[in-house]
């Protein structure tokens, strides 16, 4: 598995497993399968209430925990300096671990500068090997990094071959911090699956238009990771590395970039609403 090396000096794996929108009843079984096939970067969030899943397939697999790379983020609702000291203990509770390897705050909204205040205790603690953020924008973004004491590792924010913040990647790059993408597939939209550019390229190489978009960001340098519910798909997905695009390939990608979201923009003020109320 390739890696990257995060400005902490840990080592963390480029290719993962989210488990965003997988229910708490199929959690730890799809966790387990990841696991069988060989991921070692598991992806999961107070917010998607399925931590105790991802638990308990790591406690139950044959994989040593300190061969995997766990990541969890701090949600909205528990914002602020203690209130997010408190939720930290309870995910790790849930996960049934001492540690994670990567903490998140998960949204830009709420008190978030008390919650990385508790994730940088967490880190002195040893509760957490790396901290970062997760939707923050550039200014945001820039903001915290003057204002925190531990620069953070890692921004995971919206990125596939239609939307690959090209600007947010020069400013992650100045301040030494880690781009991993959520939604590599842009969960379908945009037509991806049977995009031209995609299909053609992955023709040369017997690979599926989802194995170049991934493969592509991987050598962008993005840590990216997929979600399947399916094991056979998990192994389509984690089946990248042997191949390598051309530069020609990857200019050809690259100009499917929009610049855009297919999602949201928490510059809407409506879309800032809706989020916030979804912790309330």
């Amino acid at each position: 598995m390739e890696t990257v090396k995060l400005n902490n000096g840990i080592e963390m794996p480029i290719l993962g497993y989210g488990v965003y929108q997988v229910t708490p009843d199929e959690c730890e079984r799809c966790v387990k399968d990841a696991l069988d096939v060989g991921y070692r970067l598991i992806d999961t969030a107070q917010a998607y209430y399925n931590e105790e899943g991802v638990g308990n397939a790591i406690k139950h697999s044959n994989v040593k925990r300190e061969d995997i790379f766990l990541v969890t983020k701090v949600w909205i609702s528990n914002a602020g300096e203690n209130k997010a000291s408190v939720s930290i203990d309870e995910s790790l509770k849930k996960l049934q671990t001492d540690y994670v390897d990567l903490l998140l705050i998960h949204q830009p909204f709420g008190d978030y500068y008390g919650t990385y205040r508790a994730m940088e205790k967490a880190y002195k603690s040893g509760k957490a090997r790396a901290i970062g953020v997760s939707n923050f924008y550039p200014d945001r973004f820039i903001d915290l990094s003057h204002f925190c004491e531990i620069q953070p590792a890692i921004n995971q924010v919206e990125t596939h071959v239609f939307q690959q913040q090209k600007q947010a990647h020069k400013i992650m790059k100045k301040y030494n911090t880690q781009i991993m993408a959520w939604g590599p597939f842009a969960e379908g939209k945009n037509n991806m699956f049977k995009n031209e550019t995609l299909v053609s390229i992955g023709e040369k190489y017997n690979k599926s238009s989802a194995q170049v978009a991934l493969r592509f960001l991987t050598q962008e340098d993005i840590v990216v990771i997929p979600k399947s519910v399916k094991k056979e798909r998990m192994q389509q997905n984690f089946d990248i590395f042997d191949f390598k695009l051309t530069d020609e390939e990857i200019k050809e990608i690259r100009a499917l970039d929009t610049g855009k979201s297919l999602f949201f923009s928490h510059y809407d003020p409506e879309t800032v609403e809706m989020i916030i109320g979804m912790a309330k």
